[in-house]
Order: C-alpha cells, then structure tokens, then sequence
C-alpha cells in the first residue's frame, strides 16, 4: 500500500508563484536530484522561513565539523526514529544508506540503532542524541564527559545537540503538517 499521495495537508504554493530565487533552487534541485524535496515544498508556504530552514540546515549538516556527514545523518535519523517523524526516518535513512553504502545502517538508524555495529564514538553520540531527544532535561554533566571520554571536543558537542535540536524542530513540523516524503528516497541504496 503506498504512502498518501499529499506532500502536506498545510497545502503548497504552486512553483510558478514563487520569487525567482525559490524558483531557481526548485530547478537546481531537479537538475541535481530529480526531484524537490516535499519539505522545501512544504516550506515554501512562508518563503522566508525557506530560506532561513535550508540556511540553517546547509550551515548544521554541510559546514567544517568534527562530526561527519555521515554521522550528522546517522544522528537525524535517531532523532527522527524517537520523534517517530516519518518523513525525516525515509528521507535521511537514504542519506544514511547513500553514505555509507550499507542499505542495512539506515534501516538499523530508523528501526533500532542500538543493533548496529557501532564505535564508541558513534554510539555515545547516538545515545547522546536519544536522551536529548526524549529526556533533555536529565541530559548532565556527566553525557559530556562521556563524550568528551570517546574523543569529542566541546566544538564537537555543539554540534551534536544543535543537530539534535535542528531535527527536533524539523520532526515536528514534519508532524504537524503530515509532510510525505518524496517517493524517490525509498529507493536510494536498497541493495
């Protein structure tokens, strides 16, 4: 049974109506992609939050880091899998399978992430991002120590729970708009 064939209940402007900056990016995306992601889509009901969402996004999950591309993918999809947001669980588990080249990680992101083979890094972030996510107001000390004991630098732990809190927000607009994700990212990496 396919997923429902809306990209948002909040509804979205038609492309053609949008300035020609947004217009160029939607072309760019295709060009690029083959496809506009649904939550530029999504977004592109109040333009100006678009830009500030893919600013923020590009300076969180592209700038110089500590943390991998990789990693800042496998920390979205926990996020998303304690969230239980549907459309960041389809859309960064493909980035997570593309990236790594393993399609099993992304489901093991989504579905369970304490089963992967894991290094003490990677599994002390991803702890690190499920407590954030579900309880931060018992997150302490001692998690950054315990970050800080596997390698991460206080520049590094920033960067962790502002990806954290990024897909926090993220999750929850998803939600409230019953964003789908494009169709396209269920088949990225599948073997």
């Amino acid at each position: 049974m396919p997923q429902p064939d809306h990209i948002s209940k909040l509804g979205v402007p038609d492309p053609g109506t949008l300035d020609d900056d947004l217009q160029v990016l939607w072309r760019k995306c295709v060009e690029k992609l083959g496809f506009v992601p649904n939550v530029f889509s999504t977004y592109s009901l109040k333009p100006k939050r678009l830009r500030n969402f893919m600013a923020m996004y590009n300076e969180i999950m592209l700038s110089e880091s500590g943390l991998s591309k990789l990693e800042r993918e496998m920390i979205a999809v926990v996020v998303s899998s304690a969230n239980r947001c549907y459309y960041c669980l389809v859309a960064h588990g493909a980035a997570v399978r593309q990236l790594s080249g393993d399609p099993e990680l992304g489901e093991m992101m989504a579905l369970n992430y304490r089963v992967a083979r894991l290094d003490d890094r990677q599994r002390a972030m991803l702890d690190y991002a499920w407590k954030m996510t579900t309880t931060p107001n018992l997150v302490e000390d001692a998690d950054r120590d315990g970050l800080r004991a596997v390698g991460l630098m206080n520049d590094d732990i920033f960067d962790l729970s502002e990806t954290v809190a990024f897909f926090n927000l993220s999750n929850r607009m998803a939600s409230a708009s019953d964003m789908m994700p494009n169709r396209e990212y269920h088949k990225t990496v599948r073997s």
